[in-house]
């Protein structure tokens, strides 16, 4: 995905996870926040641990073939309903 707004505008990442009911995504490296944490197991130390944080999906764009594309949707010749690259025409998978 690449993002279309906000302080990482330009940047690409990989989505982590998808809010459904939010309507935001968890994008890897994107929207970093520092969390100040207890020790715990995982962390004996505790501290400060950098992740990242939710972003709206009309931020954020999909990538194909290396290049930002709006996604549409079209039925195949299988009537299969797919999703397609509205730059290039090309089924996504």
């Amino acid at each position: 995905m690449k993002v279309l707004a906000g302080n990482d505008r330009g940047k690409e990442g990989k989505v982590l996870s998808v809010l459904v009911k939010d309507g935001r995504a968890i994008v890897e490296g994107i929207n970093m926040v520092s969390k100040h944490t207890k020790p715990n197991a995982k962390h004996p130390q505790g501290g400060i641990v950098k992740k990242e944080a939710s972003v709206h999906i009309s931020n954020l764009m999909v990538v194909h073939n290396g290049t930002a594309t709006r996604i549409g949707r079209k039925t195949d010749d299988k009537g299969k309903l797919v999703r397609y690259s509205k730059k290039s025409g090309e089924v996504i998978k």
